[in-house]
């Protein structure tokens, strides 16, 4: 699988996504990339609320508009963030809540990248969150 996705190119799709980002608050922007095992893209991007915990990653909102329009297989996801206007940071991952989302929605060998270009971090879901709950562990 992993010869498949072109790590640079998800990531570069990643930054573009970036753009719609609402953050007024934090002045973080963060896109995401995913990638579909049909080959299509959704893109997300990081969306915040003056009360806060309604505040969606781009993450979970990329997952929730392929799941929302019936996707259900996916081989990957990139993500690339930082301060506005200012270049992606190298280290980016997930934050927990959408590595929960991404262990619903995915298998252990799904791919999660992060970076910004020069430096890019490719791991698979297991990974990153090793021993995660998810729909066997019910």
């Amino acid at each position: 699988m992993s010869s498949v996705i072109n790590a640079r190119a998800l990531l570069a799709l990643a930054e573009e996504a970036r753009q719609a980002s609402y953050s007024p608050y934090s002045n973080i922007t963060v896109g995401a990339a995913l990638l579909t095992a049909e080959g299509r893209v959704y893109k997300g991007a990081n969306i915040e609320n003056a009360s806060y915990t309604p505040t969606v990653c781009a993450e979970r909102v990329a997952f929730f508009k392929a799941i929302s329009e019936g996707e259900r297989d996916f081989l990957a996801i990139a993500i690339a963030g930082g301060e506005k206007d200012k270049p992606s940071k190298a280290d980016f991952p997930p934050c927990g809540v959408c590595r929960q989302v991404m262990a619903e929605f995915c298998n252990q060998d799904f791919y999660v990248i992060w970076g910004n270009g020069e430096k890019i971090t490719k791991k698979t879901l297991k990974e990153i969150f090793p021993d995660g709950f998810d729909k066997n562990s019910l």
